[in-house]
Protein backbone atom coordinates (compact mmCIF):
# COMPACT_ATOMS: atom_id res chain seq x y z
CA UNK A 1 0.00 0.00 0.00
CA UNK A 2 1.43 3.36 -1.00
CA UNK A 3 0.74 6.57 0.84
CA UNK A 4 -0.91 8.84 -1.71
CA UNK A 5 -1.42 12.55 -1.15
CA UNK A 6 -5.14 11.89 -0.73
CA UNK A 7 -4.60 9.21 1.94
CA UNK A 8 -2.07 11.42 3.77
CA UNK A 9 -4.62 14.23 3.78
CA UNK A 10 -7.28 11.90 5.24
CA UNK A 11 -4.76 10.66 7.82
CA UNK A 12 -3.91 14.22 8.86
CA UNK A 13 -7.58 15.16 9.17
CA UNK A 14 -8.51 12.09 11.20
CA UNK A 15 -5.45 12.54 13.43
CA UNK A 16 -6.38 16.15 14.11
CA UNK A 17 -9.92 15.05 15.01
CA UNK A 18 -8.46 12.86 17.73
CA UNK A 19 -9.08 9.40 16.31
CA UNK A 20 -6.76 6.66 17.48
CA UNK A 21 -4.26 5.01 15.15
CA UNK A 22 -6.38 1.84 15.13
CA UNK A 23 -9.50 3.78 14.15
CA UNK A 24 -7.63 5.61 11.38
CA UNK A 25 -6.22 2.32 10.05
CA UNK A 26 -9.74 0.87 9.92
CA UNK A 27 -11.12 3.91 8.05
CA UNK A 28 -8.26 3.98 5.55
CA UNK A 29 -8.31 0.22 5.00
CA UNK A 30 -5.33 -1.81 3.83
CA UNK A 31 -3.06 -0.30 6.45
CA UNK A 32 -2.09 -1.37 9.97
CA UNK A 33 -2.12 0.62 13.16
CA UNK A 34 1.69 0.58 13.23
CA UNK A 35 1.83 1.93 9.67
CA UNK A 36 -0.39 4.82 10.72
CA UNK A 37 1.79 5.53 13.75
CA UNK A 38 4.93 5.43 11.59
CA UNK A 39 3.46 7.82 9.01
CA UNK A 40 2.26 10.23 11.72
CA UNK A 41 5.75 10.19 13.18
CA UNK A 42 7.42 10.80 9.80
CA UNK A 43 5.00 13.62 8.99
CA UNK A 44 5.70 15.18 12.38
CA UNK A 45 2.01 15.56 13.18
CA UNK A 46 1.40 16.81 16.67
CA UNK A 47 -1.03 18.87 18.66
CA UNK A 48 -3.73 16.34 18.27
CA UNK A 49 -6.87 16.50 20.31
CA UNK A 50 -7.08 13.93 23.04
CA UNK A 51 -9.50 11.17 22.06
CA UNK A 52 -12.79 11.34 23.86
CA UNK A 53 -13.09 8.66 26.46
CA UNK A 54 -16.21 7.28 27.93
CA UNK A 55 -16.69 8.69 31.37
CA UNK A 56 -17.37 6.28 34.14
CA UNK A 57 -20.29 7.03 36.40
CA UNK A 58 -19.22 8.47 39.70
CA UNK A 59 -18.80 5.83 42.34
CA UNK A 60 -21.29 6.06 45.11
CA UNK A 61 -19.77 6.13 48.53
CA UNK A 62 -21.33 4.36 51.41
CA UNK A 63 -22.49 6.50 54.19
CA UNK A 64 -21.78 5.37 57.71
CA UNK A 65 -25.44 4.49 58.14
CA UNK A 66 -25.39 2.03 55.24
CA UNK A 67 -21.89 0.70 55.77
CA UNK A 68 -21.48 -2.69 57.36
CA UNK A 69 -20.19 -2.75 60.87
CA UNK A 70 -17.04 -4.79 61.20
CA UNK A 71 -15.43 -6.09 64.29
CA UNK A 72 -11.97 -4.66 64.88
CA UNK A 73 -9.15 -6.87 63.68
CA UNK A 74 -7.45 -8.58 66.56
CA UNK A 75 -3.72 -8.65 66.19
CA UNK A 76 -1.58 -11.22 67.80
CA UNK A 77 0.99 -9.78 70.06
CA UNK A 78 4.04 -11.84 70.66
CA UNK A 79 6.36 -10.92 73.45
CA UNK A 80 9.58 -9.64 72.01
CA UNK A 81 12.87 -10.23 73.68
CA UNK A 82 14.66 -7.09 74.69
CA UNK A 83 17.35 -6.35 72.13
CA UNK A 84 20.78 -7.12 73.43
CA UNK A 85 23.20 -4.24 73.10
CA UNK A 86 26.07 -5.00 70.77
CA UNK A 87 29.28 -5.85 72.53
CA UNK A 88 32.05 -3.32 72.54
CA UNK A 89 34.41 -3.74 69.57
CA UNK A 90 37.31 -5.95 70.47
CA UNK A 91 40.87 -4.98 69.87
CA UNK A 92 43.02 -7.22 67.71
CA UNK A 93 44.64 -10.13 69.51
CA UNK A 94 48.33 -10.63 68.82
CA UNK A 95 49.38 -13.95 67.32
CA UNK A 96 51.84 -16.17 69.22
CA UNK A 97 54.63 -14.54 67.21
CA UNK A 98 53.62 -11.17 68.68
CA UNK A 99 52.36 -9.80 65.36
CA UNK A 100 48.75 -9.14 64.47
CA UNK A 101 46.72 -11.11 61.93
CA UNK A 102 47.10 -9.69 58.42
CA UNK A 103 45.87 -10.86 55.05
CA UNK A 104 49.06 -12.94 54.75
CA UNK A 105 48.83 -14.57 58.20
CA UNK A 106 45.07 -15.12 58.66
CA UNK A 107 43.94 -18.76 58.89
CA UNK A 108 40.58 -20.53 58.93
CA UNK A 109 40.51 -20.66 62.72
CA UNK A 110 41.09 -16.92 63.23
CA UNK A 111 38.46 -14.19 63.30
CA UNK A 112 38.42 -12.32 60.00
CA UNK A 113 36.78 -9.13 61.34
CA UNK A 114 38.65 -6.19 59.79
CA UNK A 115 39.95 -3.50 62.13
CA UNK A 116 41.07 -0.12 60.88
CA UNK A 117 41.41 1.39 57.43
CA UNK A 118 42.50 -1.13 54.77
CA UNK A 119 44.72 1.52 53.15
CA UNK A 120 46.70 2.22 56.33
CA UNK A 121 49.78 0.22 57.34
CA UNK A 122 48.29 -0.66 60.76
CA UNK A 123 45.27 -2.45 59.22
CA UNK A 124 44.71 -5.88 60.77
CA UNK A 125 42.11 -8.53 61.54
CA UNK A 126 40.70 -9.45 64.96
CA UNK A 127 42.66 -12.71 65.09
CA UNK A 128 40.72 -14.28 67.98
CA UNK A 129 39.74 -17.94 67.79
CA UNK A 130 36.53 -19.00 66.04
CA UNK A 131 34.28 -22.01 66.18
CA UNK A 132 34.81 -24.56 63.44
CA UNK A 133 33.68 -23.20 60.08
CA UNK A 134 32.79 -19.73 61.38
CA UNK A 135 34.50 -16.63 59.98
CA UNK A 136 34.16 -14.47 63.10
CA UNK A 137 34.67 -14.77 66.85
CA UNK A 138 31.49 -14.77 68.98
CA UNK A 139 31.60 -11.02 69.68
CA UNK A 140 32.02 -10.05 66.04
CA UNK A 141 29.46 -12.64 64.91
CA UNK A 142 26.87 -10.82 67.06
CA UNK A 143 27.71 -7.62 65.20
CA UNK A 144 27.74 -9.26 61.77
CA UNK A 145 24.62 -11.39 61.99
CA UNK A 146 21.30 -9.88 63.02
CA UNK A 147 18.66 -12.33 64.25
CA UNK A 148 15.93 -12.79 61.67
CA UNK A 149 12.43 -11.73 62.59
CA UNK A 150 10.00 -14.54 62.88
CA UNK A 151 7.60 -14.36 59.97
CA UNK A 152 4.01 -14.52 61.02
CA UNK A 153 1.37 -15.21 58.43
CA UNK A 154 -0.11 -11.75 58.06
CA UNK A 155 -1.77 -12.24 54.68
CA UNK A 156 -5.25 -12.16 56.19
CA UNK A 157 -4.56 -9.02 58.17
CA UNK A 158 -3.00 -7.31 55.14
CA UNK A 159 -5.95 -8.24 52.95
CA UNK A 160 -8.41 -6.88 55.48
CA UNK A 161 -6.40 -3.69 55.79
CA UNK A 162 -6.26 -3.26 52.01
CA UNK A 163 -9.98 -3.85 51.66
CA UNK A 164 -10.73 -1.31 54.37
CA UNK A 165 -8.44 1.23 52.72
CA UNK A 166 -10.19 0.80 49.36
CA UNK A 167 -13.60 1.65 50.76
Amino acid sequence: MAWTDERVEILSTLWAEGLSASQIATKLGGVTRNAVIGKVHRLGLSGRVKPKRKTKPAATRRTPATARKRAPVKRRTTPRAAPTPPPAPLEAKPLPSGEFATILTITETLCKWPLGDPTSPDFRFCGRGTDKGEPYCKSHAQLAYQPSRRRVSTNRAITRTNRAALR
